[in-house]
């Protein structure tokens, strides 16, 4: 039986290397009985956000806490409002970045959840210059994050790094 889970939101990581994002890690699989993961990202104005991809394993839930996000669902580009809620199944591509001109501050969980603050530690690397885009191609297996290789609706609008 597992217990509780309270992170302190001063006790929790945040990685900053990303000069568009502030990602803090709030609970990782290995801490919920692989229930959830959890992470809070603050996305500023004009950063690409997350490229076109999908999860084989999780659904992915965003709440939106502030601003306004763009999201690519299935073939459609839909807008997230302050006290949105998405919920996109396994295996629906999706890609998201902040409206233009607007931060997005945004709660993500995955359920169930496949461990991946590793994945966001390795975008931090990325962004540091420690790591490159073939380390993020060749571990999307491992962290269930599966890039499309076209979206031309998104990307002709929200141009990406990876």
């Amino acid at each position: 039986m597992r217990g509780g889970v309270l992170v302190r939101a001063g006790e929790a990581e945040r990685l900053t290397r990303d000069p568009g994002s502030v990602i803090t890690l709030l609970a990782d699989a290995p801490h919920t009985g692989n229930v959830l993961t959890s992470n809070r990202s603050l996305l500023k104005a004009g950063s690409p956000g997350a490229p076109p991809h999908f999860h084989e394993r999780s659904d992915e839930i965003l709440f939106m806490l502030g601003g306004e996000l763009e999201v690519l669902l299935g073939e459609e580009i839909v807008t997230l409002n302050q006290g949105d809620l998405l919920i996109v199944p396994p295996y629906m591509p999706h890609a998201f970045a902040p409206a233009p001109g607007t931060d997005a501050d945004v709660l993500f969980l995955f359920t169930p959840g496949p461990a991946r603050f590793e994945y966001y530690r390795l975008l931090d690397r990325f962004h540091a210059g420690q790591a490159t885009a073939e380390d993020i191609k060749a571990a999307q297996e491992q962290y269930d994050n599966h890039h499309l290789l076209s979206a031309p609706q998104w990307t002709d609008r929200h141009r990406q790094t990876v």
